[in-house]
Parts: C-alpha cells; structure tokens; sequence
C-alpha cells in the first residue's frame, strides 16, 4: 500500500520519464505537470504539458474491498483506496518542423517500451533532488502492479476535456490511464496478539511431529531429484520407531533428530516416484511389543464378560501434517531425428527424450529449446501429447526450426529438469549453461 504521496509520485515519475526521452527527440523540450491554459493564453514553449486531470476509484478492487472496521467501529485494519490516474499529455512545439508530432511518437513509442510502472523506475525519481518534496513516499514498496493504458477517446470525448480550459487553444494531445495506485489509510486497525507457537492440538498420543519444510541435504535452494537424499524439518520428528511415507510407500530414514529427517529418495522404488509435486509425511508406529500386550489383556477381558472397546484404531500410531515437495526430471537419453535441409533452411525434427522417472497419465511435458548464440538467438517451446499410459519416454515433433545448437530443458507438471553449468574456471564458458545440448544441423 502507499500513503498519501502517491499520486503526486506518479505524476513526478512520468514527468521524468517523459523528460528524458522526449531529449532525444526534440532538442531543448521541457516536460512539465501544469495545465494546458496555465500560460495565460500563451502559446507554451516546446514540450509536453503533463496534466492530471481525473481519477476514479477503480472497479476490481473497489469490488474486493471488504470492511475495514467491525461492528462496533473498531478497525480491524486499515482502510485501502485503489484508484486510477487519467492524464492529458498535450505537445507544444514548431508546427513547421513537425515537433508536436515527433513529441507524440516519442510519447507513445516510451509507453510501449515501459507499459509497468516498475520499483526501480519510481526509486530512481526518488532518489532525484529535483522530487526531495517526495522522499517519504513509499510508493515503491506497493505490491499490486502499475501500468499505463492509453485511452481510446474519440473526438467527442477530448472535445469534452479541453472544454474546462477557458479560452486554451486546442493543442495535439492524448489521454493515458496509471492503474491501479494503491493508498492506505493512517489509522492504525487493532490486532489480536500472533500465535507464538503452532500445535495440532490434543492428542492421545503426546505432541505430534509437525513438518515445517522439506528441502534436499545438500543445500536448501537445490533441486531435489530422484537420487537426492532430503531432509524434512519440524518439530517433534523423532521417536522409538520412525517411517516417512513418500508417495505412498513408507521408508526407513537414514538419520533422525527431533527437528531433523533425512532420507535418500532412493530407498523410493522409481515406479512409485511422480514428477513434479510429492506428499511426504512422518510416522510414528505404535511399539507392537505393548500393542500385542494390550490385545493380549483386551482378550482376557473379552473372554471374562467385560464390556471392551477396540482400541487398535487408537493404538495404530501418529502421524504428522502432510508436506509437498517437488522432484524434478533428469533427462537421460536424448534421441534426434531431423529432415534434411539445404544450409540456413529451417528443419523439421522429431526429438524423443528418455527420462530417469515415468511420466504419469495425464501429466503435462513440455520441451523448451534454447539456441546457444548471442547474435539474436531462438528459442522454441513444444508440448507432447497427453500421456495416456505411464512412459519414460517422450516424443515432441519440431517444425520450422533454425539450424544451431539448443539448450534443452523438460517440465513436467512445472517440474523442470537441470541444466548443467561449466565449473572448470579455465574453460572459455566457465560459469554458462553447456548442457543438455542438441544440435539442428
């Protein structure tokens, strides 16, 4: 969200911008904030008259907004506005040199380049002494995107706007839209105190384990691939007896600590293993010397008359939150076949790709080509068909590609698979990607 400074910060930020690209393209122009009749029936120097002349509240998240405060006029949080800026961008300059119409093209072709009104962009303004009447704006920390929309008026319609400047000539001009601008009430809400501590509640059986984050052992922003050993973290993990269950096959941890699990995924056989998003969860088995003690006295008092329960439901053990973690494929075997051509002639090829794990029904591929080149280099991206029976290899068809050597990379599910990285500092492309490669010839 944003305090009050925001809508002036807008305006500062296009103003800048404007500034330095209309430079290039008329010498000596000045873009300024300031309505079009501001010059006292003057006509205005060379530039662009930058005026903010409507808002509204903006529909979507006028739609959104929920109360802010409860029954009683306390505030739950603070109350939020989302609004859109409507300006009208007028150029002045030498008609015969044609410096209105070049300020247009200028205007126009700058808010195609930068439709997003981006953080950098507005801490840059900031950050200039010119706007230090702005420097407790926090605009920039505003999560919802900014971009500009121009309006498509007709003649009617701007007729309309330039009617409210009395006796202003008519000057080229065009109207754009800021949305959405984000601006936070300073009233501070009222809160409950945080939960310091997360529990699953009461249980029979002690404090459960509780999962807080699943990540490969060799460091936490590696990919976890089908042979990576992870580790789960939580809190009360260990116990006499510990199993994880990943994908519906429960194994035997390597290590265990109360907030620490490892486990290689290779104790998971390979056709139990899915790409892309797998549960996990921790089991505490039940001692079966006392569960098998426990039935022995239930029978006994089974066999004299008593009125018994069947506790082995509550005796089968604990079981922890279930957490989600993603395995991403290894591109094992690569197979090519392309239809001859004659030199720079695009080709036709059929790529076949042999995986470390079977691709289920109904799971989505997708192969995506890189082409290795820093002179304007392609890229293509295919799907394979719908898998309708558990595969491990996959068959993409190529049409009119550019000869050239390609990056290759496969998602399934959004899993995507590694490229590799040249680590030999001696090598010419120490530090870039080298494989897995293919090469259109």
């Amino acid at each position: 969200m944003s305090n009050h400074l925001a809508i002036a910060t807008v305006t500062a930020t296009l103003q800048r911008l404007l500034q330095q690209s209309v430079q290039n393209s008329v010498e000596g122009a000045q873009v300024t904030a300031a309505r079009p009749d501001s010059q006292g029936g003057k006509t205005p120097e060379t530039g662009i008259a930058l005026y903010l002349y409507h808002l509204r509240r903006n529909d979507v998240y006028g739609n959104a907004d929920t109360p802010g405060r409860q029954r009683r006029a306390e505030i739950a949080r603070r109350n939020q506005l989302g609004i859109d800026l409507y300006y009208l961008m007028s150029f002045y300059g030498d008609e015969g040199a044609l410096e209105p119409h070049r300020l247009l093209g200028s205007t126009l072709q700058l808010f195609e380049d930068r439709c997003v009104l981006s953080s950098d962009m507005i801490r840059d303004t900031l950050s200039d002494p010119t706007y230090n009447f702005l420097a407790d704006s926090d605009l920039a920390d505003q999560f919802e995107m900014m971009w500009f929309e121009l309006l498509p008026l007709s003649t009617d319609e701007l007729s309309k706007i330039w009617s409210v400047f009395f006796q202003t000539p008519h000057a080229l001009s065009v109207c754009y839209k800021v949305t959405v601008v984000m601006i936070e009430g300073q009233e501070p809400g009222q809160r409950a105190l945080p939960v310091r501590d997360r529990r699953l509640g009461l249980s029979p059986f002690g404090q459960q384990p509780l999962i807080e984050q699943v990540v490969a052992a060799s460091g936490r922003y590696d990919p976890i691939l089908a042979n990576s050993v992870i580790r789960i973290h939580g809190r009360n993990l260990a116990a006499n007896v510990v199993q994880v269950r990943v994908a519906g096959v429960e194994v035997n941890p390597a290590q265990v600590s109360e907030t620490d699990v490892v486990v290689p995924l290779s104790a998971v056989p390979r056709t139990a293993l899915k790409l892309g998003v797998q549960s996990l969860q921790i089991i505490h088995p039940r001692d079966q010397s006392q569960l098998t003690g426990r039935r022995q006295r239930l029978g006994r008092a089974a066999a004299a008359g008593g009125n018994v329960l069947t506790l082995d439901a509550v005796y089968r053990g604990v079981e922890s939150n279930v957490a989600p973690f993603v395995v991403r494929p290894t591109l094992q075997d690569i197979q090519l076949r392309q239809e001859p051509g004659l030199e720079d002639d695009p080709r036709n090829a059929t790529f076949e790709i042999t995986l470390d794990i079977a691709v289920q029904t109904g799971q989505r591929a997708v192969l995506c080509l890189n082409e290795r080149s820093v002179d304007n280099p392609s890229a293509y991206i295919f799907e394979a068909e719908r898998v309708y029976d558990a595969t491990q290899t996959l068959t993409f068809q190529g049409s009119q590609l550019k000869p050239g050597t390609y990056l290759m990379r496969l998602q399934v599910d959004g899993a995507e698979s590694i490229l590799q990285v040249d680590q030999n500092p001696q090598s010419p492309t120490f530090e870039q990607y080298i494989g897995p490669i293919c090469t259109l010839s």
